[in-house]
């Protein structure tokens, strides 16, 4: 089985400069790096739902660069610092791209990420198949 990367032209200096795949599809799925709720400059947010609206906005680009949207997606991790303090407003957020049925998906709480001020990353697979079911981009 083929491998090929996925790089959304707003992604591709970054990828490069990081030797990574923003995605990389293999057969019929669609493997997403770990993104970030980084802003069009490379800025954390300092506001929790800028950062996780921007997270999955980062995923939408991925999605549509290979012609899918949010209902392709069927599973999802979120690694989150400060998960109690902030997971009501992250699972609204999430609703607000996702719906039912919704992806498989697993928070877990984190010591640290790799970007300094950032606390949650979201990586997720969809499925090529998946098109068509009642999800909705925010």
């Amino acid at each position: 089985m083929s491998i090929r990367a996925v790089t959304p032209p707003q992604f591709a200096e970054a990828a490069e400069a990081a030797a990574m795949s923003p995605a990389v599809v293999s057969g019929d799925h669609l493997f997403l790096t770990g993104v970030t709720g980084s802003d069009r400059q490379g800025q954390i947010p300092g506001n929790p739902r800028d950062q996780f609206r921007s997270a999955f906005e980062k995923i939408g680009l991925v999605l549509e660069q290979e012609g899918l949207g949010f209902e392709a997606l069927v599973d999802m991790t979120s690694y989150h610092i400060g998960l109690r303090e902030h997971f009501d407003l992250f699972d609204q957020t999430r609703r607000d791209y996702c719906r039912s049925p919704y992806p498989a998906w697993t928070a877990v709480e984190v010591a640290g990420l790799r970007r300094e001020g950032a606390i949650v990353e979201i990586r997720a697979v969809a499925h090529r198949n998946g098109v068509g079911g009642n999800y909705a981009t925010a």
